[in-house]
């Protein structure tokens, strides 16, 4: 089957089936990308999350020290 066909199939799903695909699809695609850039242990404890929450693993990097910096900056600013 064609990707073109598979998506034309797709679209013709009602909202509550495309949206389970759409996770299932998240998910499978986060898992590969967690085994190839993280060790196993680390994959193993993300598997338990729910596929929406593990799609949203590793957008944001921050630096310890930077963040904290930032918490803090935010904090004085909120409170003076």
């Amino acid at each position: 089957m064609r990707l073109q066909e598979l998506q034309n199939q797709a679209l013709q799903l009602p909202i509550s089936d495309r949206w389970r695909l759409v996770q299932s699809l998240l998910s499978s695609i986060q898992e590969e990308t967690l085994v190839l850039s993280s060790p196993t242990t680390t994959v193993n404890s993300f598997v338990e999350l729910n596929p929406w929450t593990q799609s949203l693993i590793g957008i944001v990097q921050l630096e310890a020290e930077a963040s904290t910096e930032s918490y803090v900056d935010y904090l004085e600013e909120k409170y003076s």
